[in-house]
């Protein structure tokens, strides 16, 4: 997924298998990730989307955090709050030790996905 700018300068944003659809709304994983590895309690993280009754997607944060840190999923939202579209807010948080890596050391969102498949959403 690219944005081309007036100027014809094209910013890769998203692989199409990343992006989020919720209730028809794109949402790229990739932006967020970026935004949640700012906190400076956050070593790595990866944000996939998981069905969801209502808006067919939503973003999942997957967050592995700093040696000797403690971040909450509240402190993860409040800092994504003030940078992103209230619709972007991952509906929950979830932390984990490691994030699962390829051969080559990407990280392995179908595996992640997998792993987290039977992850239920906070009420409301």
């Amino acid at each position: 997924m690219v944005t081309i700018d007036p100027d014809g300068y094209v910013q890769i944003t998203d692989r199409a298998k990343d992006v989020i659809k919720s209730g028809g709304e794109w949402i790229s994983s990739v932006e967020l990730e970026n935004l949640i590895m700012g906190h400076p309690d956050v070593l790595e993280a990866a944000v996939i989307g998981l069905p969801h009754e209502r808006w067919q997607e939503r973003p999942l944060a997957c967050v592995v955090p700093r040696e000797g840190r403690t971040p909450t999923r509240e402190d993860i939202l409040e800092w994504l709050a003030p940078r992103v579209a209230r619709w972007w807010l991952p509906d929950d948080v979830v932390f984990l030790a490691i994030l699962p890596k390829t051969s080559v050391g990407k990280l392995a969102k179908r595996a992640l996905r997998e792993q987290l498949a039977e992850h239920r959403w906070p009420a409301g």
